[in-house]
């Protein structure tokens, strides 16, 4: 992870944590939430024959996104930052989050990856994505900043910063 390389998710985040959480609860919502587990080899492959420069991979699960950037910036010994507003998540999927109290960034997800790529590299990298069905909602959520020091910031919807702490306890017992 290099700094300016931009940050992309290769679909919306939560879903799997919610639809195993609705199941294992009983829970019922209006919209059925099905799990986001999806193979996401054809994708990675996909990048790779576009000849995208990947600087970093990594499975959304336990902990869900709030954990991977923190594990990725404490590596990197850099700042990552990303937007709310870019994060995809699904209107069903931030309403059950919200009533259940859970925060949609820190839901596993079974069928999602972060990658890190060079910024000039973004464009192609999210068409090389976006040509493979479960990668359909891929899109960038933020950068690498030159600013030295693990820590990852999210920038509210309102334009406030703060800090993302890794993820402590479980939100959901195990899965697998």
């Amino acid at each position: 992870v290099r700094p300016g390389d931009a940050i992309l998710v290769s679909g919306d985040l939560g879903r799997h944590g919610m639809a195993i959480m609705a199941v294992r609860e009983g829970l019922e919502f209006q919209s059925a939430i099905e799990s986001d587990s999806a193979p996401v080899a054809q994708v990675v492959q996909a990048m790779l024959a576009a000849g995208i420069t990947v600087h970093c991979l990594r499975d959304v699960t336990r902990g869900g996104l709030t954990s991977v950037l923190n594990e990725i910036s404490e590596a990197a010994n850099l700042e990552c930052e990303i937007e709310e507003t870019r994060v995809p998540v699904r209107d069903d999927v931030q309403a059950a989050c919200e009533i259940l109290g859970f925060d949609p960034l820190q839901v596993a997800c079974e069928g999602r990856f972060v990658a890190f790529v060079p910024e000039a590299e973004a464009e192609a990298a999210l068409n090389a994505m976006h040509k493979c069905a479960v990668a359909s909602g891929a899109c960038r959520i933020g950068s690498v900043c030159d600013t030295a020091g693990a820590k990852v910031i999210l920038k509210s919807r309102i334009g406030a910063r703060r800090i993302l702490l890794m993820s402590s306890g479980e939100q959901l017992p195990r899965i697998c």
